[in-house]
């Protein structure tokens, strides 16, 4: 039996430059009921595409952890890096 995914999980792993929004550390939780946590509408549309990919059991070939994941803000004068992590139910 498959491992059902219980949300998907993306924190704030750097900033460089200045963010109104974001600092390190911070934590966002998206679940089927929505979004828990601060996120700017910039990342969040950006990071969507990946967030539900993983919530719905895609493989990025890629990962060498196939439950984390990297993701840049769009902002390239201001960088947000966001790790996107997957967590599981149990």
């Amino acid at each position: 039996m498959e491992k059902q995914v219980k949300a998907v999980t993306a924190k704030v792993i750097s900033v460089k430059g200045e963010c109104g929004v974001h600092k390190a550390g911070d934590v966002c939780t998206f679940t089927a009921d929505g979004v828990q946590g601060k996120v700017c509408i910039h990342a969040m549309y950006s990071m969507l595409p990946k967030v539900f990919a993983m919530m719905y059991g895609a493989k990025f070939p890629w990962l060498q952890n196939p439950d984390v994941a990297s993701h840049a803000c769009p902002d390239g004068a201001n960088p947000v890096i966001f790790e996107i992590t997957r967590i599981y139910e149990g």
